[in-house]
């Protein structure tokens, strides 16, 4: 097989799956080892696919944000068990800062006895917040009506008047070296600047969020430790090179 029958053969497969292993190919090309390599040495520089431990993986660029709605009803098993994990951290009287999102939601009736005060973006925060008798500050700012975030220089300014123990962030996109990602620029701001303004930052989320990139970078995964659930052992060695990752199994 030559070689453009075998680059286009990778690509093709990409489009199907997200991932290949090198061994997969050697299979399906009778091609050596070091020649797949090679290949994908080759691609990654067109960048075509981005090289992973044992393979490559198609490249995920400007991911669409997706509804409030729709991110509330996948990965909710795994949002529980980041969220208690996260919610652990927490000490009796910290004062901290939570993000809009799904993920950070399932936080806030773990906090009830813990005695702290949490400012939030998340509109949709508001009601669990106030049913667990919390006490919260919302920031202000431009209402998102897909994601509930509040945004905007009114939500930057807001933050100005804080500092807290604990941040913790949602995220759509984690990778390697493009760091933590979101669609909006204006919702990327508001997390950058809660980040900095804690003591501690958390990112919390998924691992379908890993390898994937949105159109707005938040900071380097240096700035933020990482709460994920499962993850390949050769991903998290990458990763804890750069931060703190902690992986919740249970």
């Amino acid at each position: 097989m030559l070689t453009t029958e075998r680059h286009q053969l990778i690509l093709n497969l990409l489009k199907e799956k997200q991932s290949i292993k090198i061994q997969e190919l050697v299979e399906l090309t009778s091609a050596s080892e070091s020649t797949i390599r090679r290949d994908l040495t080759e691609l990654e520089d067109l960048h075509k696919l981005e090289r992973v431990f044992g393979g490559a993986r198609r490249i995920a660029q400007n991911m669409p944000e997706p509804s409030l709605s729709d991110k509330a009803a996948k990965h909710l098993s795994e949002k529980l068990r980041i969220a208690r994990y996260a919610a652990s951290l927490v000490q009796t009287g910290d004062a901290i800062f939570i993000d809009a999102g799904t993920t950070t939601a399932q936080m806030i009736p773990l906090l009830k006895d813990k005695d702290v005060t949490v400012v939030t973006n998340g509109l949709s925060h508001l009601e669990a917040l106030t049913e667990h008798g919390i006490t919260a500050y919302l920031t202000g700012g431009f209402i998102k009506a897909r994601t509930g975030a509040l945004v905007g220089p009114q939500a930057i300014q807001s933050l100005e008047s804080y500092r807290f123990d604990k941040s913790f962030l949602g995220v759509n996109g984690i990778h390697i070296d493009h760091g933590f990602t979101t669609p909006d620029p204006e919702e990327a701001a508001v997390k950058r600047r809660a980040g900095e303004l804690a003591k501690s930052c958390y990112v919390l989320t998924d691992q379908s969020k890993y390898g994937q990139v949105s159109f707005a970078h938040i900071f380097n995964l240096s700035e933020a430790a990482l709460i994920i659930d499962g993850l390949p052992e050769e991903t998290v060695e990458e990763i804890e090179r750069q931060t703190t990752i902690k992986v919740v199994t249970q």
